[in-house]
């Protein structure tokens, strides 16, 4: 099945250009019951964006962060390609007035992704990928830049709330990069490390649609990235996954034995 990343952004940009952009830090918000965020926007996003798609390729099949987990797994199982999409990422930054949020779109096909996408309306930045093309920013081509670092001197992007109690007091106690940063949106940060807007990621806990796209845009970039357990990022699961990265095989290899990775 022929899909092209510019007859997805024809849908996405628009998309998060008409719905999300004008409901910034002017909505109310909700609160799910894993204690999440959930705006008009994540809805009226999905909703639309779920129609576009379907109308244009019936043959897939479509699983939004907003649905059911009982639905979600049942779409996940199909044997068709699915989209997999986060309306919103980034909807506390989105609801508080933070303009860090985007809108993320991943493509399935058996056990890999195939193509991606995530669109950052504020900044009009819309990163890419697809297995046949590489990685873009605005459709020109996006690589990850070598850092020249060592450990030491890198900017790390770090979740600290869902990692491991022990691992988030070392990171704090011995601290193994320059400067730390925590942003609030997981599709976002995998497209700034490819964009070489910082060194190292650590994350102890994201959903498949947050970083499904994203880091299908890293590792086309030249990225490397691992879990905390050694594994792909990617596995086709709803199970939540913890996500280690750097921008250079160096930074990675460093990065890991600080961590004690053993990658398998």
């Amino acid at each position: 099945m022929a899909i092209s990343l510019s007859s997805l952004q024809d849908i996405l940009v628009p998309a998060a250009r008409e719905e999300l952009l004008p409901r910034f830090a002017r909505v109310e918000r909700e609160h799910k019951v894993d204690g999440s965020v959930v705006t008009r926007a994540d809805l009226v996003m999905q909703e639309r964006v779920a129609r576009q798609l379907l109308q244009q390729w019936p043959d897939t099949v479509f699983l939004g962060e907003e649905m059911a987990a009982a639905e979600q797994a049942r779409l996940l199982a199909a044997e068709r390609p699915v989209w997999c999409f986060d309306p919103l990422d980034g909807t506390s930054n989105f609801v508080a007035g933070i303009p860090f949020f985007c809108t993320s779109l991943a493509l399935l096909q058996q056990a890999e992704v195939v193509l991606g996408l995530v669109y950052d309306p504020v900044r009009d930045e819309c990163f890419a990928a697809s297995r046949g093309q590489g990685a873009l920013l605005n459709n020109r081509p996006l690589s990850v830049p070598a850092s020249g670092l060592e450990l030491r001197q890198t900017t790390g992007l770090i979740d600290f709330k869902r990692l491991d109690r022990d691992l988030a007091i070392r990171l704090v106690t011995d601290i193994p990069y320059a400067s730390q940063r925590s942003f609030g949106s997981v599709a976002l940060d995998w497209c700034w490390l490819a964009a070489g807007r910082g060194h190292l990621y650590l994350h102890g806990r994201s959903s498949l649609w947050d970083y499904a796209a994203g880091n299908l845009v890293f590792h086309l970039a030249g990225g490397y990235s691992t879990t905390l357990d050694g594994e792909p990022v990617f596995t086709r699961t709803l199970a939540p996954r913890s996500s280690v990265a750097a921008v250079d095989r160096p930074l990675f290899d460093a990065w890991t034995k600080w961590l004690g990775i053993e990658l398998k």
